[in-house]
């Protein structure tokens, strides 16, 4: 029930909604002198629109802007003073897996990573919110009373900053989107390699805005597409006027190396392939052009006589007395027509034309045999801009889950089919994909079930604010307290699944099942396969590395000199927070070398030391205190590439020489650092 406003009519606002009637494009967001925004008028377009000639004054321009870019630029640009602890016992297979989880802010997470994955991420997906007017969420970096704050909205987080919801009565509702939206695409962007590619899920509601600030950051001229995904073919009966039957899919590229890999045949398609040799299926196109420019004048370096065999249906370039039949490419009108292929490319491949006798016009054609495969690579086609299957349906999305969870705990999941549509179009085996609005992990189901149908090793990379549940729904009752919870879980059941799945598949394939029936007695037994594959399916990688924002590990010292007491010097003779593992700053270490986070990391002993060594000799860390001299030698005989210590491991400079001293001895090449 709505509350009255128990004060009088504003007449400017109401006086500015009659001009909004008439003049939508007249009328913008301004700030109200108070810190907060209201409806203003653009008086500039106002009167153009109400006078008959050009009005000159002011400098055009084509633009795109809200209140709050100028800030949502700023914020993409200013550092953090942040790390990623690892969190091992919420994750699975530390030690081998290459896949990650990261909970926190995206675009904290999004500034963290621009080392470490900078220009090596080929796919992004993300799920961002709508803008619906209750689906979005963020940490609003305003600082306020928080008595204040929880009398109004009841949402802080432990930092207490705002966990706003952007609500259709808040006075910049576009904006904030926009703002929210801005500097993590503009981050995204720098993770992308140069062929790589962003596609975002949107519906109607800022689907424009969202076309507008895709072009400004990746440039209009690496926009690929918008996609009309059908998601529920009935439409929504509580649409007003036109039963919403489909949400958007808009595509943009990093560069022009961007190529699209395709999308399986459909089985219509399948079908066309009957014909089979020793190569494999195949089926028969017409070698003469079609459609657009397929005259002679169109092309005329394509048009060109090839010749056949009668008896074999080969075709020649060249005419002898076993190729004596000459076809050239007519039109169905009789004129001259081209073929597909010029000259040099059908004398190189003519062992993929045949000639075939045309009854009906009592002549001759020729073919290109098309195979299904070509080196063991099946055929793909392009995506069209409709895709349209009930596996890319919502339901589709929320069955895959309920199988998993047999609940509700989480609401409109992506279908896992559809981000596989996403993935064999832009991913190869090795490839990583991130997704940092992940939800219930749906990008990372989608990865781990095509690298088990193609034997890929794609890595991804997902990040979610850890947004806590309602306590009325589902998800909280079943146990899950916010969203990062139910993705973690998720990507550990579907990965059980898939193994699960692979193993009775293998086992399928090497084994039979013999039942032997004897007097009243019944015997099954299992027995090898004389015929089995040597290579069964092996099961991806399943695991995944918790990362968890915080603050960094070091101390905040701020102090003039002439504040400092002897007790402070102690207390600061180590610049890392007491709460914090030799784990912890690794990690930190790792974003700061730029290193990826999904190296092998291998733990030691030595001595009565610690090592770590990530990546073979990538790097090799000791955080112990006083180290020996024989430990330095150990470690710089293995020759690293980098090595790092605590700064207070060394008693003094001199111990900090020597050390390097020693590596200059045995290790010239390696970079030797301190925290």
């Amino acid at each position: 029930m709505k509350k009255l406003d128990m004060q009088t009519t504003d007449l400017t606002q109401s006086n500015i909604e009659k001009i909004k009637a008439l003049f939508p494009n007249a009328v913008t967001e301004a700030s109200d002198g108070k810190g907060g925004l209201r409806y203003s008028i653009n008086f500039d377009i106002l009167e153009q629109e109400l006078t008959d000639d050009v009005i000159e004054d002011g400098e055009e321009c084509y633009d795109f802007t809200w209140v709050g870019k100028n800030q949502a630029i700023l914020e993409a640009n200013t550092p953090i003073n942040k790390t990623l602890r690892p969190c091992i016992e919420e994750s699975k297979d530390w030690e081998n897996t290459e896949n990650l989880y990261i909970e926190g802010d995206n675009l904290e997470v999004l500034k963290l990573l621009q080392e470490s994955y900078l220009n090596k991420i080929k796919m992004i997906y993300i799920d961002p919110p709508y803008n619906t007017g209750n689906d979005f969420v963020y940490r609003d970096k305003r600082h306020i009373d928080k008595d204040e704050y929880v009398e109004e909205t009841k949402q802080i987080d432990e930092d207490e900053h705002r966990l706003f919801r952007n609500t259709e009565t808040n006075g910049r509702f576009h904006s904030d989107w926009c703002t929210m939206l801005y500097p993590r695409l503009k981050l995204a962007r720098n993770l992308l390699t140069e062929d790589g590619v962003i596609f975002i899920s949107i519906d109607d509601n800022e689907v424009d805005n969202l076309r507008k600030i895709g072009n400004e950051v990746f440039g209009e001229e690496n926009f690929v597409s918008t996609v009309a995904v059908v998601n529920n073919l009935k439409g929504r009966s509580d649409d007003e006027y036109i039963a919403t039957a489909h949400e958007n899919i808009l595509i943009f590229r990093k560069s022009k190396g961007f190529i699209t890999y395709g999308v399986p045949l459909p089985e219509e398609y399948l079908n066309e392939y009957k014909e089979e040799d020793q190569l494999g299926k195949y089926r028969l196109l017409g070698l003469r052009k079609r459609g657009t420019n397929s005259r002679r004048e169109d092309r005329p370096n394509m048009y060109y006589p090839l010749y056949g065999n009668s008896k074999t249906m080969e075709v020649s370039c060249v005419k002898n007395n076993d190729f004596d039949i000459e076809i050239l490419p007519k039109l169905s009108d009789g004129s001259d027509g081209c073929w597909r292929w010029g000259k040099s490319t059908a004398n190189e491949r003519v062992e993929e034309l045949v000639v075939k006798h045309i009854g009906t016009r009592n002549e001759y054609d020729v073919y290109q045999k098309d195979y299904l495969e070509t080196n063991g690579e099946r055929r793909t086609t392009k995506a069209k801009s409709v895709w349209l299957d009930k596996k890319f349906s919502s339901d589709s999305g929320t069955i895959s889950f309920r199988e998993l969870f047999n609940n509700k705990a989480f609401t409109s999941p992506k279908s896992v089919e559809l981000l596989k549509y996403c993935l064999y179009q832009a991913s190869k085996e090795n490839d990583i994909v991130l997704d940092f609005f992940s939800g219930s992990s749906t990008t990372a189901h989608a990865t781990m079930k095509l690298n088990a149908e193609d034997g890929g090793n794609r890595k991804f990379i997902m990040v979610q604010l850890d947004e806590p549940t309602d306590e009325k729904s589902e998800a909280y009752k079943a146990g899950y307290k916010n969203i990062c919870e139910i993705g973690k879980e998720r990507i550990r059941r579907a990965g059980e699944k898939i193994k699960e799945e692979i193993e009775e598949e293998n086992n399928k394939q090497k084994t039979t099942t013999h039942t032997v029936v004897t007097g009243r007695q019944v015997k099954i037994f299992e027995e090898e396969k004389p015929d089995a594959p040597k290579e069964l399916k092996k099961v991806p990688d399943i695991g995944f590395r918790v990362l968890k924002v915080d603050d960094t590990n070091m101390k905040d010292v701020y102090y003039s000199a002439g504040e400092y007491s002897q007790t402070m010097l102690d207390e600061f003779a180590s610049n890392i927070k007491e709460d914090r593992t030799d784990m912890d700053l690794l990690y930190q270490v790792l974003l700061d070398w730029g290193l990826p986070l999904s190296l092998k990391h291998k733990i030691e002993k030595f001595k009565g030391y610690t090592l770590h060594t990530v990546d073979e000799n990538a790097l090799i860390a000791c955080f112990n205190d006083n180290l020996s001299e024989e430990l330095i030698r150990e470690m710089a005989k293995r020759q690293p590439l980098r090595v790092v210590f605590r700064d207070s491991c060394f008693k003094d400079s001199p111990d900090k020489i020597n050390v390097e001293e020693i590596f200059k001895l045995h290790a010239p090449n390696t970079s030797v650092r301190v925290i």
